[in-house]
């Protein structure tokens, strides 16, 4: 018996992938309010470099990582990940450790020396989730809401 094919991983370059990983991404971000608002963001932020990399099963995006280069005087360059999200109904199979890898080797082939990413800090979930695939946390982030 043939084992089940894994979830393929592809960016999402076209408006259609983009607006197909919508549902998913509103798991993490539950304000995007429509997928042509989400769709307008990541067309923004691609200006910077912003990428979807997406876990296809079946044509449809079970997990995904946005992820852009970046460079800061604390940190110099680096790969951050400014969404990780995998499906509810796929936790649990290695998607997210598979997409943290696949970055990890994207970001050593651009030449970054470093993959960096934020969590919540009552997300205890995650932070379990990114100690077990190696990573540490680096620093404490502050936020002030001024509208």
């Amino acid at each position: 018996m043939n084992a089940p094919a894994r979830p393929a991983l592809r960016q999402a370059e076209d408006d259609a992938d983009i607006r197909a990983c919508f549902p998913l991404i509103r798991q993490l971000r539950p304000h995007l309010a429509s997928a042509d608002e989400f769709l307008a963001r990541v067309r923004r932020q691609n200006a910077d470099g912003y990428r979807l990399l997406v876990a296809w099963e079946h044509g449809v995006p079970v997990a995904l990582a946005g992820y852009r280069p970046a460079e800061t005087l604390m940190r110099g360059r680096f790969l951050y990940v400014d969404d990780l999200v995998t499906a509810e109904t796929a936790r649990g199979c290695g998607l997210g450790a598979r997409l943290l890898r696949a970055l990890a080797d994207q970001a050593r082939a651009m030449g970054l020396p470093a993959l960096v990413l934020d969590t919540g800090i009552d997300n205890l979930r995650a932070q379990r989730f990114y100690e077990r695939e190696g990573m540490r946390a680096a620093a404490r982030r502050y936020a002030m809401r001024l509208a």
